[in-house]
C-alpha cells in the first residue's frame, strides 16, 4: 500500500497571525453543546478556507476547532507551570500549532489542516476505560479525571516523524499516577492505547475503511511511568481544541509524534507488545518504540534536522529529543 506524505517542501508559505489575534473563549457547556449541533460546519468551510494563508481565530472556532467547557468541578486552567521542563527555543505560535496538525482519523494523508474536519466530532461526554492485567479496572469519566488527579502545565518539545516540530505548553498529569491508580499486576510489560472509533464523525475512517481503525498505539510499561509520560487535556493554558486530541491525548515528547495518540477512550495494561496503527500498516517506515534519533534516517527521509512550525527556522535533531537525561537509562 502507497502512502502520500507531506514532504517540507509541500508546505504552502502561511502569513502566521500574531498570538492576540487568538482568543479561545470558554464555552459553558450549554453553549458548547449548542455548537455541536452545528455539525457540517466543519465541512463547509472546506471550499472556503483558502490553503495560501492561515485560517484565521474565527475561522478556527466556527470550523468547531473550539477548546472544551472547563470540568464541572471547577477549572485547572491555567494549571502551574513545571520548572523542571523547558524548551530550549522559543514557544511556537498557538495559531500556527492549531492550523497544522496531523489527525489521521479526520484528514487522511493529504492535509494537515484538521481543524476543517472535526466539525462533526463530539468529544463531551467523554470517559476512558483502564482495563487488563490491574488490579482495579476503573472507568474513569472525563470529569473524575480532575478531581482525582494533580494537574499542571509542562514546556515540552514536539517533534513529528515527517521533521517538523513545535514547543507547546500542555496541561494534564502524569501517566504514572493513572497507571499507580489502577494498580498494575507483576505480569503487565506493555500498555496499549486506543482512540474512538466514530466513521460517522471522523470522515477519513469512513472514506478508507481498509486501516486498522480504530487508531492504537503502545508502549512499555517502563516507558509510561517514566516521569516525561504525560496525559494531556489543555494546550497553550486553556482545554484542548478538537484538532490537538480534546479532550485527552498522549505526550512523549521523546518519541515521534504519532505515538501519542489523541481522543483516548481505552487504556490496557497487557504481557506483551501491542499491535499498533502506523506500526501495523508500515513496520519498515515506523518501529515500535519510535525513538528520535538523528543517526537512523527514515526510508524516505534524513531525520538529521527538523523545522519549526510558524518560523520555518531549522535545527539539529538531537537524540531522544533532548529528553536523554530523563529516558536515556530505559535504553541502555
Amino acid at each position: 500500500m502507497q502512502y502520500i506524505i507531506r514532504k517540507i517542501w509541500d508546505v504552502p508559505q502561511r502569513l502566521i497571525t500574531d498570538e492576540s489575534v487568538y482568543r479561545h473563549r470558554r464555552w459553558h457547556r450549554r453553549e458548547f453543546l449548542r455548537a455541536m449541533g452545528l455539525g457540517g460546519v466543519g465541512l463547509a468551510l472546506v471550499g472556503t478556507v483558502g490553503c495560501a494563508k492561515a485560517p484565521t481565530a474565527a475561522e478556527l472556532d466556527a470550523a468547531g476547532a473550539v477548546n472544551l467547557p472547563p470540568p464541572a468541578t471547577g477549572s485547572v486552567y491555567p494549571a502551574p507551570r513545571n520548572p523542571k521542563f523547558d524548551y530550549g527555543r522559543d514557544e511556537t505560535d498557538r495559531l500556527a500549532a492549531a492550523e497544522f496538525t496531523n489527525f489521521y482519523e479526520f484528514t487522511g494523508p493529504t492535509t494537515k489542516a484538521a481543524y476543517k474536519y472535526v466539525g462533526d466530532f463530539q468529544p463531551s461526554p467523554w470517559s476512558v476505560v483502564v482495563d487488563g492485567l490491574c488490579d482495579t479496572p476503573t472507568t474513569f469519566d472525563f470529569d473524575d479525571l480532575f478531581q482525582q488527579f494533580s494537574f499542571e502545565e509542562r514546556a515540552y518539545r514536539h517533534r513529528c516523524v515527517e521533521t517538523w516540530a513545535m514547543c507547546v505548553p500542555w496541561t494534564g498529569f502524569p501517566l504514572a499516577d493513572l497507571i499507580a491508580k489502577v494498580g498494575p499486576k507483576a505480569a503487565a510489560t506493555h500498555v496499549q492505547f486506543q482512540t474512538f472509533n466514530r466513521p460517522e464523525e471522523a470522515r477519513y475512517m469512513g472514506i478508507d475503511t481498509t486501516y486498522p481503525w480504530p487508531y492504537t498505539e503502545g508502549v512499555t510499561l517502563a516507558e509510561a511511568t517514566n516521569e516525561l509520560a504525560f496525559l494531556a487535556t489543555g494546550i497553550y493554558g486553556e482545554p484542548l481544541p478538537k484538532q490537538h486530541g480534546s479532550p485527552i491525548r498522549l505526550v512523549l515528547p521523546w518519541k515521534y509524534g504519532f505515538k501519542s495518540i489523541k481522543s483516548i477512550v481505552r487504556i490496557t495494561l497487557t504481557d506483551q507488545q501491542p499491535a499498533t496503527f502506523w506500526n501495523t500498516i508500515a513496520p519498515r517506515e515506523y518501529d515500535f518504540p519510535a525513538i528520535v534519533n538523528p543517526d537512523v534516517p527514515h526510508p524516505r527521509w534524513s531525520q538529521k534536522t527538523e523545522w519549526m512550525l510558524g518560523t520555518k527556522e531549522r535545527f539539529p535533531t538531537v537524540m531522544y529529543n533532548g529528553y536523554g537525561e530523563f529516558v536515556g537509562r530505559l535504553y541502555g
